[in-house]
């Protein structure tokens, strides 16, 4: 694309791309645009509007706050009091015009890990005079998607336990001293946060002993999310809402989703309602569409629209009572 992003960084020690790969951006332009709108007609609302613009949804740097829970904190809640909230993602795997929602828990929590395994190092020919962490890390890898398919109850939730990234020796020939994997945990429900936390660094800590090694396990290493959950009755009012914006026949009941968003803190503080807005160019397969968080993701402009209205919409009927 014409204004694809030339600009690198270094993140987490390599260089790496930089762009707008969750559409972050797009809300910030919504909301501004419902900003404009809704400030333009203050004088017909009942009660007050605020506008959150929040940093670091993707999550602060390790050792530092940031995102909704640092805005909670710092009293983005009060003054004036928030009553309910309203919130929606740009979706590039949903035809724009469309939005989807879903009462009750709609994402999932999400804890990020690091395991740190230990061995001892030696020459590759040798490998009976190691203790090798990329052995046993893989061990681990592979024994950690037990949990899901072992100790979680699909019937009732989903729940996924990814490695995102691996570290470990510079040489072909030389068996490393410490590997380091990061990861990501997602669950749908507070009982099983904690027992998979707790599988993850049982299966990590023993498949290492058993081997001669040691893992150190950070869960949650930098960040932590609970689980989304949107207020029952205010969906079921506000879905009217919707469904004026969007119109009956575009507006969808989806499942839960594994992803997860910030917006959980908002929403364990006041009745919240989040929602996903399609921004797939319309005419494109969903299975071809490029994924949120990859360098193939796209959005469609046409679709912010639909995004302010909505907003707007949402305002106003809820300031009216209706």
């Amino acid at each position: 694309m014409p204004y694809a992003s030339k600009v690198t960084t270094e993140y987490n020690g390599q260089q790496v791309g930089v762009m707008h790969a969750c559409g972050h951006d797009t809300h910030v332009a919504m909301l501004m645009g419902a900003a404009e709108i809704l400030a333009s007609m203050k004088k017909d609302l009942k009660g007050s509007v605020k506008f959150i613009f929040q940093p670091a949804e993707e999550g602060a740097p390790k050792g530092e706050e940031g995102g909704a829970a640092l805005m909670v904190k710092e009293g983005v809640m009060e003054n004036p009091k928030v009553d309910v909230i309203f919130g929606l993602h740009i979706s590039s795997e949903d035809e724009v015009g469309t939005i989807n929602y879903r009462p009750g828990g709609t994402m999932a929590s999400v804890n990020d890990l690091k395991i740190t395994v230990n061995g001892k190092p030696s020459h590759g020919a040798q490998p009976w005079a190691s203790v090798d962490p990329v052995l046993v890390s893989a061990q681990i890898i592979t024994s950690l998607q037990t949990i899901v398919s072992r100790n979680v109850n699909v019937t009732e939730n989903p729940a996924v336990i990814t490695i995102g990234a691996i570290h470990g020796g510079n040489r072909s020939n030389i068996i490393s001293e410490k590997v380091e994997m990061l990861g990501t945990v997602r669950t749908l429900s507070a009982e099983d946060e904690k027992m998979v936390i707790q599988r993850i660094n049982e299966i990590a800590t023993h498949t290492a002993q058993a081997a001669g090694a040691t893992a150190i396990v950070e869960l949650p290493y930098s960040i932590r999310y609970p689980v989304t959950v949107n207020d029952v009755a205010l969906t079921n009012r506000m879905l009217p809402s919707v469904q004026k914006s969007a119109g009956k026949e575009n507006v969808k009941l989806v499942p839960a989703q594994t992803g997860s968003e910030d917006f959980s803190y908002f929403a364990e503080k006041v009745p919240g309602l989040f929602l996903f807005l399609g921004g797939m160019p319309k005419g494109t397969d969903p299975k071809k569409a490029g994924p949120h968080h990859t360098p193939q993701f796209i959005i469609d402009d046409s679709g912010l629209t639909l995004g302010v209205n909505t907003l707007c919409n949402l305002v106003v009927d809820y300031s009216n009572g209706k």
